[in-house]
């Protein structure tokens, strides 16, 4: 069972765009649209954007885990049927927070779906609360990869 994700750009009013993650297939729906694929298990982020009369109306990030057959989700809109969500980020300056830290683990030479899910979780609490976010760094990423070897 594949997750799927539709994407959206309409030049000014809606952009819905995956920030990382690798997906397994794409389709092209229209010029506008098109639909990715995600393999259960893969993490990735998605950010939704669209503009409303004064400015903008939305602006949200979602990190979240495909699933598996059997295992519980969340629902989150265009993601079918859903996903585990790692982090819910809202609002324009809380988004930017979060690309920053996105942007952070990528200058330490990791791909962000190969990341830790208590960090994305941690992020998207602390920028909940209006604190800042904890940086991400090797040591914690070599500790995330023991603990996956060890985990059944």
């Amino acid at each position: 069972m594949l997750t799927d994700i539709e994407l959206l750009h309409r030049e000014g009013r809606i952009e819905r765009w995956i920030r990382f993650g690798k997906p397994v297939a794409e389709r092209l729906v229209d010029r506008r649209r098109r639909i990715v694929s995600f393999a259960p298990g893969a993490v990735f982020a998605l950010v939704r954007w669209q503009a409303g009369e004064h400015g903008t109306a939305v602006s949200r990030l979602d990190i979240a885990r495909a699933v598996r057959p059997g295992e519980g989700f969340t629902t989150i809109p265009f993601v079918a049927p859903g996903a585990e969500l790692l982090a819910r980020v809202d609002r324009w300056p809380r988004v930017q927070k979060a690309l920053a830290a996105i942007d952070a683990v990528e200058a330490l030479g990791l791909d962000p779906k190969d990341v830790s899910h208590d960090h994305w979780r941690c992020l998207g609490n602390r920028l909940a609360a209006g604190e800042p976010p904890r940086p991400y760094d090797l040591k914690r990423h070599r500790a995330w990869l023991l603990r996956r070897e060890l985990a059944p």
